[in-house]
């Protein structure tokens, strides 16, 4: 809850606001950008703005009308400065991971996680799709196709008129289910998959793999250029088996273990080390019964909001030290 002076009775109607809304804007906020700690600083701006104008002289009649609003406003702005920060990103640019369930590390699960929708919407191939629009049509998109905004509130919420908003929504959606990504039909059957091939990955098992993967599956890392890295995607089953034998070597060379969780609605892993820190996280997208793609997010600063990191240097001292 955003902490200011009351002033005119502003604090209940902020905490009142909060309570109700702020599942929404972070969502809306999280699928604007694709990063968890902008969306939560985001969602934070939109209602210290709420709060200070419900203490002035002419408040906001609807509080999800003005927050979706300034919400919206607050992503476009920032996506429009971080489009070059992107372009000049080292390696594959991944969204920030958000575990749906269960809790990461084994503590109750954080607000944005529990209460974010867990639909194809918020997928990380859905989110990488997004990226390709501009920021007003992925706004306009989001707003009317994914949260059910009218033309009407979505045009005022982005300044634009009522059937620029239509072509605007048109144009995105025509790219989106052009390029939509396909996933397992049945939830069972892609959990199973996917325990089978993280025990399988934890436990070294590459002979067990081969009939997991997709011909041609592909891995994509997202490191932030640090070490380990690879800076463009792998390709193939057979690359792929060479890769994935030697992440799993070392993982256990550092007495790492796999925790499936859900990612962004799809199934994933937590890489932790002996004391339980986050060393890294897994998605893996599967499709007609095989892992079509996986995602490793490695890069520290998407994953602090997680939960305590591993120190990876010390971890390898130590059990050098231990097989020494």
């Amino acid at each position: 809850m955003p902490k200011a002076q009351d002033s005119g009775g502003g604090t209940a109607a902020t905490e009142e606001a909060f309570e109700r809304l702020r599942p929404l804007m972070f969502s809306i906020a999280y699928r604007m950008l694709g990063t968890v700690s902008e969306a939560e600083d985001i969602v934070q701006e939109a209602f210290l703005r709420y709060h200070q104008a419900m203490a002035g002289p002419s408040r906001p009649e609807s509080p999800r009308a003005y927050l979706s609003a300034v919400t919206t406003r607050l992503c476009i702005d920032y996506l429009r400065s971080a489009r070059v920060r992107r372009e000049s990103y080292v390696g594959h640019w991944l969204p920030e991971p958000l575990v749906t369930a269960p809790p990461a590390l084994g503590r109750p699960a954080a607000d944005p996680a529990e209460l974010a929708e867990q639909a194809d919407s918020l997928s990380m191939a859905f989110l990488l799709l997004l990226e390709r629009l501009t920021p007003v049509e992925r706004a306009v998109f989001l707003l009317h196709d994914v949260f059910g905004y009218g033309y009407d509130e979505t045009a005022r919420i982005v300044g634009h008129s009522e059937a620029s908003c239509r072509q605007l929504a048109h144009r995105a959606r025509q790219h989106v289910d052009e390029h939509r990504p396909r996933f397992e039909a049945s939830k069972q059957k892609r959990d199973e998959l996917a325990a089978r091939f993280f025990a399988a990955v934890g436990g070294g098992d590459m002979d067990g793999l081969v009939a997991m993967l997709a011909a041609d599956v592909t891995v994509y890392g997202d490191s932030g250029g640090m070490p380990p890295a690879w800076p463009r995607p792998i390709v193939g089953r057979i690359n792929v088996i060479r890769l994935v034998a030697g992440i799993a070597q070392q993982l256990r060379d550092v007495g790492a273990v796999l925790r499936p969780v859900q990612v962004n609605g799809q199934p994933g892993a937590l890489v932790v080390g002996p004391n339980g820190d986050l060393i890294s996280v897994f998605q893996v997208d599967i499709t007609d019964g095989q892992v079509q793609t996986i995602r490793s997010i490695i890069n520290r600063e998407k994953l602090r909001h997680l939960g305590p990191l591993a120190d990876l240097p010390a971890l390898r001292d130590y059990r050098r030290d231990l097989r020494a």
